[in-house]
């Protein structure tokens, strides 16, 4: 089996397309392997967010508690999304919970390391920011018909 460095294997994914070389070394320098098992909450609502996760392989219930019944699945991530946006905006909590559904590995990328990229290279901040903020809102638009479906609103 192939070991990949975590400089290929960002340079391959759509979000990360558009980064010259070095830039992907910058990023993948915040990089680590990440394994859970089923059934194993990866974080919480209301935990610090400091990090952000690739899925390489399995899925990843993306969830909110809900006080009178089991918590409510707002989105399912495969192998290739991404998920735990919340480490790019203050105050770096997550806003849901995420589960594993089956064995999962990712790339976890630290956001405290990336922010403080950013926060040395501004021009870097922003292009990151440029390229990923248009996904963030494919994935709000989601969500926002999910919660009109559930409610039985027509949109």
């Amino acid at each position: 089996m192939e070991v990949r460095r975590f400089d290929q294997i960002l340079a391959e994914h759509p979000l990360f397309q558009s980064f010259d070389a070095a830039t992907i070394a910058l990023f993948a320098g915040c990089a680590k392997h990440e394994h859970f098992r089923k059934g194993e909450r990866i974080y919480s609502e209301g935990t610090p967010a400091d990090r952000f996760y690739i899925v390489t392989h399995g899925d990843v219930a993306l969830q909110l508690a809900t006080p009178e019944r089991e918590p409510l699945i707002t989105e399912t991530v495969h192998a290739g999304e991404m998920f735990g946006w919340s480490w790019m905006i203050a105050p770096f909590r997550h806003s849901n919970d995420a589960v594993a559904l089956n064995e999962v590995r990712a790339i976890s990328l630290d956001g405290k390391c990336l922010r403080g990229k950013c926060d040395a290279s501004p021009a870097l901040g922003y292009t990151m920011f440029q390229h990923w903020v248009p996904h963030l809102l494919t994935r709000m638009q989601s969500l926002r018909l999910q919660v009109l479906d559930l409610y039985g609103v027509k949109a």
